[in-house]
């Protein structure tokens, strides 16, 4: 295993086994840069208040994957994040929706690029839509 998967896996492990803020942000450089579904987030703190902001509305979630990769400096990795939305959801506007309390599992994808033990770059996909009617946040989303 290289350095960069070994960074990528720290991170799963800080997000998904009791949530540790700080471990989390150790894994990213000062300057890092991460691309998510709400757009892009600069350095580490806003990177760190990102994830804050994820873990709060999802605080006891896991993470089932369905393929890891590791190209040079690159972790790569695909699977399903799951939880229940026992706190409140803090939109792109800023705005916080009350917490739904229901149970989501939605496929995502992200990548890491790693330097001198930190991820630099780092970008994370996932269905917005299809997060958001899980949550039964869309018009016509299933009660």
């Amino acid at each position: 295993m290289g350095e960069a998967r070994e960074v990528m896996d720290r991170l799963t492990n800080a997000l998904t086994t009791g949530t540790d803020l700080k471990a989390v942000m150790e894994c990213f450089a000062e300057d890092a840069v991460a691309v998510t579904p709400d757009g892009e987030v600069k350095g580490r703190e806003n990177i760190g208040e990102y994830w804050r902001q994820m873990t709060d509305a999802l605080p006891d979630s896991t993470y089932e994957s369905t393929y890891a990769y590791e190209c040079g400096d690159t972790a790569i990795d695909e699977g399903y994040f799951a939880g229940r939305n026992t706190g409140p959801l803090v939109l792109p506007s800023g705005e916080s929706l009350e917490p739904t309390q229901r149970e989501v599992r939605v496929r995502g994808c992200d990548a890491a690029t790693v330097k001198d033990g930190k991820i630099v770059s780092y970008r994370l996909y996932f269905d917005q839509l299809d997060f958001l009617g899980q949550l039964g946040l869309l018009p016509n989303a299933p009660v």
